[in-house]
């Protein structure tokens, strides 16, 4: 299957990040690995996304915190970036929201209707091309059409990720184009899905947590990426809920044979080993995180 078949996709993972873990770096990093194993995804972005300060959580730090920690950790990363918008509404967004304002962001930087599970888009990505716009990306280098792509959507997304101003349809030169002659473009399918843990997964069976209109967009319109931990049981968790059972062919979950330490890291442990001194804190979180929550003195007095 050639990369313009395949689909392209997206990784958005919503949550509290407080702190943020290896773990939720390594659960992006098996996502992709798995959906490029399958053959017919292209992952070309991730997307972190923290929750908003009045979620409510006990012991929540200040969004402030949270996204300077994100950055933090992705900073090394070239497919990785921290999304600042439902940080800065003016009050908590549902996952269902901040996955519409992804896709509504998407249109307006690629110009185009992107696709989700049951309806594909006959809209290509990228294509149209367009006398009046000067070509972003040319045939100078060797990386993939997919990662310059998501490079110069991740640098213009981040410019207009709060006050969404008017922008131009952005063209992108097919790596494949004579650059002498006549130009051709790339199409591609490209659809953002949810990454999550199989706590969230699960959490979807508990009644009245979430608002079933809200489940049935995530799940049936979006699809997920599930990234199992503790060797929780997906397929009966899935069958525990209508909603899922309904769309099951949307959810992706990810398979692993062996158990990596990863999957056992939340922020909750983290928290934990840094009010009790405990050195296997640098087991839970990348050194620069480390370094800030120090800094900044969070957590050392928190309690949960």
């Amino acid at each position: 299957m050639t990369e313009n078949i395949k689909t392209h996709v997206i990784l958005l993972s919503c949550g509290s990040f407080n702190p943020i873990t290896k773990g939720h770096i390594h659960m992006f990093e098996k996502a992709r690995e798995y959906l490029h194993k399958t053959g017919r995804f292209i992952v070309i972005g991730g997307i972190i996304s923290p929750v908003h300060d009045s979620y409510g959580k006990p012991g929540l730090v200040s969004s402030r915190h949270r996204l300077t920690m994100c950055q933090l950790a992705v900073q090394s990363s070239d497919w990785i970036r921290v999304d600042p918008w439902e940080s800065y509404q003016d009050t908590w967004q549902t996952t269902c929201s901040v996955l519409e304002h992804h896709r509504d962001l998407m249109k307006r930087v690629t110009g185009c209707i992107l696709s989700n599970v049951n309806t594909p888009s006959t809209t290509p990505v990228i294509g149209q091309p367009q006398n009046e716009t000067s070509p972003i990306y040319q045939n100078t280098a060797n990386k993939s059409v997919a990662i310059k792509l998501w490079g110069k959507m991740s640098e213009n997304l981040g410019k207009i990720c709060c006050v969404r101003p008017h922008m131009d349809r952005f063209t992108f030169v097919d790596e494949n184009a004579n650059l002498g002659t006549a130009m051709r473009y790339e199409e591609i399918e490209l659809r953002i899905l949810l990454l999550c843990g199989s706590d969230l997964l699960e959490s979807f069976c508990i009644p009245g947590l979430w608002n079933e209109s809200d489940m049935a967009v995530i799940v049936g319109d979006f699809g997920i990426v599930v990234v199992p931990r503790d060797g929780v049981d997906t397929e009966r968790i899935m069958n525990h809920s209508s909603v899922l059972r309904k769309h099951k062919d949307n959810i992706i979950v990810v398979k692993d044979e062996v158990d990596h330490p990863m999957s056992i890291v939340s922020s909750t442990k983290s928290r934990l080993a840094l009010q009790h001194g405990d050195g296997h804190v640098v087991d839970y979180l990348s050194q620069p995180v480390i370094d800030y929550i120090l800094q900044s003195q969070l957590y050392i007095n928190a309690s949960g």
